[in-house]
């Protein structure tokens, strides 16, 4: 398998090339040459499969002979160690937890991942030394720390915006050490993904062997298709079209269903739902796509301006909005609109959701609105512990801390404050 540029200026790369370097040298993210449908007969089968077994033939082309089909199976098996339940929340609604895994964040399928796929590049080479860069608007971060740390000949930098997190998701990412250090930025999360892309293309930082673990690197996207097959897998027996609503900030996960519908997983409709971070909403409105600064929310992961992955959903219906429209939508909704909803979930029937899974509720009712006879899934993107602040009056509860937490909470923040471009590359020339 070969991966080209989106920018198409620049060479066409292997996966193992594509993962190392995150972002092509023309600034395009990678995308793969050719996407190869599964057969009916896996799918007819699903149900018998485990979900390890779906993952592997899901990922197996976007691989190759790369990384042997031993090495695969167990870098897949040490990935998913959790598990990835559908929950039934209202007539026809259901919702697909992601939070089961060490950080309870649905990044940590994608970070453990590409921490074991760059472990295994890495293997017969102990002076190679790569620094795994990566912006984060809340999760991300921690599900990366997590999922590299330890990882010899790996150091990990990471880059947030001050006072722009939960407290429990700044602790996930500053109170680890080892190989990973957190940069604590004065500005938003565009401001520290722009920060990320401009090292990439900073030629004086080639020597620290930089990549990606944000979504725009194709061995942190590319999993998150292994949990929409997993929804479906769950959801197949009701026979009835699925609608798939995804609380969306840089679009991974939702670009990731769609390359899963291309692999011929029947998903009747796909639903981006954001909060006051519009930007795909008005794309469809108007056809012109027109990022603006991001806007602080209280669903904060998705407080992204301009996302990344949204270039290569536009690659997968080929720049056609005609096309892009046929099995898309998506809406925005405001804080007030997602308070609640928290509140109305729990009202009616005990669920507790948290700010970025209500976002994804409401889209997706107002999607099945329009389709009736269909059954809908939204993404519990986090544990609603990471959000007490907003959950915990909103419902008037006290969340019981998972073990997960508690084993973060004790320890102590530890970051670098950096407020331009040139403090990130000054630290990073010593690093």
């Amino acid at each position: 398998m070969k991966y080209y540029s989106l920018n198409r200026n620049a060479p066409n790369v292997s996966f193992q090339q594509a993962v190392i370097q995150g972002l092509a040298p023309d600034k395009g993210l990678y995308f793969p040459e050719k996407i190869t449908s599964l057969t009916q007969n896996f799918f007819d089968n699903i149900e018998s499969l485990s979900n390890e077994e779906i993952a592997f033939e899901t990922i197996r082309q976007f691989v190759g002979n790369e990384i042997p089909e031993s090495e695969l199976k167990k870098i897949i098996s040490e990935t998913l160690c959790f598990d990835f339940p559908t929950v039934k929340v209202d007539d026809n609604v259901f919702s697909l937890e992601l939070y089961h895994g060490p950080t309870m964040a649905f990044k940590d399928v994608g970070a453990r991942f590409m921490a074991r796929c760059l472990a295994y590049f890495n293997r017969n080479n102990p002076d190679l030394h790569n620094t795994v860069l990566v912006a984060t608007s809340g999760d991300t971060g921690g599900a990366v720390a997590s999922g590299f740390l330890g990882v010899k000949g790996v150091d990990v930098v990471i880059l947030y915006p001050s006072g722009k997190v939960s407290d429990v998701q700044e602790r996930q990412l500053t109170t680890l050490g080892q190989n990973i250090t957190a940069l604590e930025v004065d500005g938003v999360f565009d401001d520290c993904q722009d920060m990320v892309k401009q090292a990439f293309l900073d030629d004086d930082l080639k020597s620290r062997n930089l990549t990606s673990a944000n979504s725009i690197n194709i061995a942190r996207w590319l999993p998150q298709m292994f949990y929409i097959f997993f929804a479906y897998k769950q959801l197949k027996k009701q026979n009835k079209p699925i609608i798939l609503s995804c609380p969306s900030g840089n679009f991974g996960n939702i670009c990731a269903g769609i390359m899963a519908k291309r692999l011929g997983l029947p998903i009747a409709r796909f639903v981006a739902s954001t909060n006051a971070n519009d930007t795909v909403p008005r794309f469809l409105e108007n056809g012109k796509y027109e990022p603006k600064p991001s806007k602080a929310t209280i669903s904060n992961a998705m407080d992204v301006g301009n996302p990344s992955n949204f270039i290569r959903i536009q690659e997968l219906y080929h720049h056609d909005l005609a096309e892009f429209e046929k099995d898309f939508s998506s809406y925005s909704f405001t804080d007030e609109d997602t308070k609640s909803a928290m509140t109305s979930i729990y009202g009616k029937t005990g669920y507790i959701a948290e700010p970025h899974g209500a976002v994804g509720y409401l889209g997706l009712k107002k999607e099945m609105e329009k389709r009736p006879g269909s059954i809908g899934v939204f993404l519990e993107t986090a544990h609603p512990i990471k959000f007490p602040e907003n959950v915990e009056p909103l419902l008037g509860i006290t969340l019981d801390i998972p073990e997960q937490i508690q084993s973060v909470l004790g320890k102590e923040k530890k970051s670098v404050k950096i407020t331009s471009y040139s403090a990130l590359k000054d630290f990073l020339m010593v690093q």
